[in-house]
């Protein structure tokens, strides 16, 4: 009876080493199988743009709707211009007022206006002439009648008539001098800057009355339409959230231990419920290079406090079928690595 035990013990134990040894030698196959495709899990993901009007007046029209796939540069809203265009006009008439200020300032003064000065001093010395004479022939009167001929109120008056029609000559003299030296350069030069300054005043309203005018910066589809005809628009207020359908990409997330596998320009494809069978064609555009924590939003097989890497696959959607936030899958194909010892001819110095 004893022998018999024992050689039951002795099957029992048996059996369970090459349970054992089967065990690890299926683990260490395991270990050791090549693997095909690395799969990752992640979400569609797209950018989105926040569109304000530029200016803070009452909206005149609203053009698009929610779902509306426009293009780059289409109209979207208008704002009313009821009181930007008046704007625009009276800065329009600034400048041409100011342009010919310096026109007429480059140019210097007209021929006109400097014989007209010729004259002048011709004038005032023709005058200072017969006054001088009239004055000297008073002057020798009453020296030779020893102030007996006529009173000394009359000489005086002469002599001051005399006087004045000298001054006007100097005074017309500096007026010729003025007019063939034409305007100051600092006088041209503030006319220019005046004008300058009209022109920037011109251009600034110009442009509060072009951005009247929303238009979409790119190809997108409106997501959101958030103001109607009649309210008042503002800079801090979005207007439409515009979904920017290309490009799409899955955001996905790969543990430390597989990052090797991965490089960026690598090809993917990408797989999601709403269409069982389907694959879309993609490629890894953008790998991280700061680690984090696996987001609770990601369904993957490891523990959710492990450390992992972001990676955006971009993937081509033609029909537009793929919608945010779809739970996607991410099937990166994986080849047997290159040998990439050392030899002879790749080693430095090698023959």
């Amino acid at each position: 009876m004893p022998r018999i035990v024992h050689r039951s013990l002795v099957l029992v134990a048996a059996v369970v080493v090459i349970i054992a040894a089967g065990g690890v030698l299926w683990w260490l196959m395991g270990r050791h199988r090549e693997r095909t495709e690395l799969t990752l899990y992640g979400n569609v993901d797209l950018r989105q743009v926040e569109l304000p009007f530029n200016g803070s007046e009452r909206i005149a029209a609203v053009l698009v709707q929610e779902g509306d796939r426009v293009t780059q540069g289409q109209l979207l809203a208008r704002l009313d211009t009821g009181r930007l265009a008046p704007q625009v006009a009276k800065a329009e008439a600034d400048v041409a007022a100011q342009q010919q200020i310096v026109g007429r300032l480059r140019h210097g003064n007209r021929p006109e206006e400097i014989a007209q000065a010729h004259a002048n001093v011709a004038a005032a010395a023709a005058d200072a002439v017969n006054a001088q004479a009239q004055y000297d022939r008073l002057r020798s009167l009453s020296d030779s009648s020893s102030g007996r001929a006529l009173s000394r109120q009359d000489l005086d008056a002469a002599k001051a008539a005399f006087d004045s029609a000298e001054a006007r000559l100097v005074v017309n003299q500096k007026a010729q001098a003025l007019e063939l030296a034409g305007p100051r350069k600092e006088d041209i030069a503030q006319a220019e800057a005046q004008l300058r300054a009209d022109q920037a005043q011109l251009a600034l309203q110009q442009q509060q009355l072009k951005d009247a005018d929303l238009v979409a910066p790119l190809n997108a589809v409106v997501r959101s339409r958030i103001v109607e005809p009649g309210e008042m628009a503002s800079p801090q207020k979005s207007a439409f959230t515009l979904a920017i359908t290309d490009p799409k990409w899955i955001r996905a997330y790969v543990g430390e231990t597989d990052l090797g596998l991965v490089h960026q320009g690598m090809n993917a494809t990408v797989t999601v419920d709403s269409f069982d069978g389907r694959r879309f064609a993609g490629w890894i555009g953008f790998i991280s290079p700061v680690a984090e924590f696996t987001p609770k939003s990601v369904e993957t097989t490891e523990l959710r406090s492990s450390l992992v890497y972001e990676i955006r696959v971009f993937v081509k959607d033609p029909d537009d079928e793929l919608r945010l936030g779809m739970p996607a899958n991410v099937h990166l194909p994986l080849q047997r690595p290159r040998d990439t010892a050392p030899n002879a001819q790749n080693v430095p110095g090698g023959a």
